[in-house]
């Protein structure tokens, strides 16, 4: 996976919609359980549903490790089943990785070369050499926590610092600096949406991937406005809001018609902003 071919995909379906594969057992639709793999036969039956309206898929792990090996088993199938019949789109192991030196090489070469995901998310606190074993694997992101959205992020990364800027800029200014530092994308929380446009300045080139956008809160139109660049430059995914739209027999239906909403919004905020050409 390249940089052009993620853009020409997000052009090609007018869309740069993420879907969040984070599957829990309680809420997948009860005659799934009766598989011999619910997890796998869920995510599949969810990717075929929203393929045509999504670029990127985005498993959680903790959703696969709390299941123990059966979990991780369904996780290395759902790649597989991605890389095998889509390979055009985008995936993201959302694992947040942060340690050291060999470790940090292992945790790249299970995610990128023995699982196969095209990206990473990474945690940036242990600094660049938490972060350059990631960036040495060729044609893989890794995707590092910029500014979240959970209430804890007020806790460091919104920390001001002497020289009148937060934390979390001098985190991204710092990145940018590291070896391969092309290879980064950047995670954004869409109810950070007023934030974004100072981040722009920091990273204008580069992808931001942005949860919570619907069941979490986020505005789409307010994200877009402070985070499109010329390649558009967004990933926003969904989770809860296109996998749990319904738990009957016909989820998949549900599923699927809240993916076309999303990439109809989508589509229509790309026109306007005249980004096809």
């Amino acid at each position: 996976m390249t940089t052009a071919k993620l853009v020409s995909e997000i052009k090609r379906k007018a869309s740069f919609l993420c879907v969040g594969l984070d599957v829990d057992l309680e809420k997948i639709p009860v005659h799934l359980l009766e598989e011999e793999d619910p997890i796998f036969a869920f995510n599949k039956a969810i990717i075929d549903a929203t393929h045509s309206y999504a670029v990127a898929y985005k498993p959680n792990i903790a959703f696969y490790e709390a299941y123990g090996v059966k979990g991780w088993q369904a996780l290395e199938k759902t790649i597989s089943y991605l890389n095998e019949y889509y390979p055009e789109i985008f995936t993201i192991a959302d694992a947040k990785r942060g340690d050291i030196g060999n470790t940090a090489s292992r945790y790249a070469k299970a995610f990128f070369e023995d699982l196969g995901f095209d990206s990473l998310t990474v945690a940036p606190y242990m600094g660049r050499d938490s972060i350059e074993p990631f960036l040495a694997f060729q044609d893989k992101f890794t995707i590092l926590l910029g500014l979240t959205s959970n209430p804890g992020a007020a806790d460091y990364e919104m920390l001001p610092m002497a020289n009148g800027k937060y934390l979390y800029e001098t985190v991204l200014e710092t990145a940018v600096q590291y070896e391969n530092a092309q290879q980064l994308m950047f995670v954004v929380g869409a109810t950070q949406a007023a934030a974004i446009k100072s981040i722009r300045k920091i990273v204008p080139e580069s992808f931001l991937l942005v949860p919570g956008v619907g069941a979490q809160g986020g505005s789409l139109s307010d994200v877009c406005a402070a985070g499109l660049n010329k390649q558009i430059g967004l990933l926003v995914n969904s989770s809860r809001g296109i996998i749990y739209a319904d738990a009957s027999k016909d989820f998949t239906k549900y599923a699927n018609a809240e993916a076309a909403k999303l990439q109809t919004q989508m589509a229509a905020i790309i026109d306007a902003h005249k980004l096809l050409n």
